[in-house]
C-alpha cells in the first residue's frame, strides 16, 4: 500500500504541474460559502486521478476528497486534498501540496504530502517514522518559544468564523522569534515535522487539510493537539508542536483561548 501511496502522489503532483504550466487557461472558482475560498479545474483533475486509482486498486475502501466528498468502503479509509494552497497555486507560488492521509479503523496508518513544484515528498508509516524524499526526519531541538519560528493560518477568517485567529496571532508575534505564512496547513505540517518550525496552529482546519500531516508530524516525534494541549477540541483547533515548546506555547494560547471564548 506505501508504494501504491507513493506512486499515486506522485502522479498526482505531476499532473498539477502540468496545469500550472498552462495557468493563464484554468478555469477558477469560488467556493460556495466563501468568494476567498478558491477551487480550480486543477483541483478536480488531481482528485479526479487519485480517487480513480484508488477505486481501482481498492474498489471497497472508503474515501472522503475536499472536493467529491464521502464514498462508503470498508475499515479503511483514504483523505484527500488535492491541492492543499489552492490560493498559492493561482498566484503561481511554489507552497502548494498535494496530500493524502490513510486510516484504519480510524487510526492514521499511512500518509504522504507532495510539494510538487519544490520536488518535496514527505510520507510517515504508523510505527515506521517520517521521511522526506527517502530520508529520515526528525522534529528541531529547540526548547524555547523565543528561539522558535512558528507558521500559522487564516481559515476562520476567511469562513468568517469566531473566534478568529487574528488576535492570537499578534499575542503570539510577541513570545517567538518569528511567524511564517505558506499557505498549506499540509506543508505547514511537515515542515514541523522536519525541524523547519517548532509549531504550526491553526483555527477551522478540515480533516483532509490534517489527515496526512499529522502522521507525520507524530512520527517525526512532534506532537498534534488542541490549543490546551489536549484532544477535546480537535474540531476546531489545530496545535502541532517539536512536543518541546508544547507547555509554554499551550500556556500563550491557553489564555487567549479564554479571553476570546468569555467575550
Amino acid at each position: 500500500m506505501r508504494q501504491f501511496l507513493e506512486d499515486t502522489i506522485r502522479a498526482a503532483g505531476a499532473l498539477s504541474l502540468e496545469y500550472r504550466s498552462r495557468l493563464s487557461s484554468v478555469a477558477v472558482d469560488s467556493k460556495t460559502h466563501s468568494q476567498k475560498d478558491l477551487v480550480t479545474e486543477a483541483d478536480r483533475a488531481v482528485e479526479n486521478l487519485i480517487v480513480s486509482r484508488i477505486t481501482e486498486t481498492y474498489p471497497d475502501h472508503a474515501i472522503l476528497g475536499e472536493e467529491t466528498g464521502s464514498h462508503d468502503g470498508s475499515d479503511y479509509r483514504w483523505i484527500i486534498d488535492p491541492i492543499d494552497g489552492t490560493t498559492s497555486f493561482v498566484h503561481n507560488q511554489p507552497f502548494y501540496s498535494v496530500s493524502i492521509g490513510v486510516e484504519h479503523q480510524g487510526r492514521d496508518v499511512l500518509a504522504a504530502v507532495c510539494l510538487p513544484v519544490l520536488d518535496e515528498l514527505f510520507v510517515a508509516e504508523a510505527g515506521g517514522g517520517a521521511e522526506l524524499n527517502g530520508e529520515p526526519i526528525r522534529v528541531s531541538e529547540r526548547s524555547r518559544l523565543i528561539d522558535s519560528t512558528l507558521a500559522t493560518g487564516f481559515a476562520c477568517v476567511r469562513a468568517n468564523h469566531e473566534p478568529n485567529n487574528i488576535p492570537i496571532f499578534a499575542e503570539v508575534m510577541k513570545h517567538v522569534r518569528g511567524i511564517r505564512r505558506y499557505g498549506s496547513a499540509a506543508a505547514d505540517l511537515c515542515y514541523v515535522a522536519c525541524g523547519r518550525l517548532e509549531a504550526f496552529w491553526e483555527m477551522a482546519l478540515q480533516p483532509y487539510d490534517v489527515a496526512a500531516g499529522r502522521l507525520i508530524v507524530t512520527e517525526a516525534g512532534g506532537t498534534f493537539t488542541d490549543f490546551v494541549g489536549g484532544t477535546e477540541h480537535l474540531d476546531y483547533e489545530t496545535l502541532a508542536t517539536n512536543g518541546r515548546i508544547t507547555t509554554e506555547l499551550v500556556e500563550v494560547l491557553s489564555v487567549l483561548r479564554a479571553r476570546q471564548v468569555r467575550t
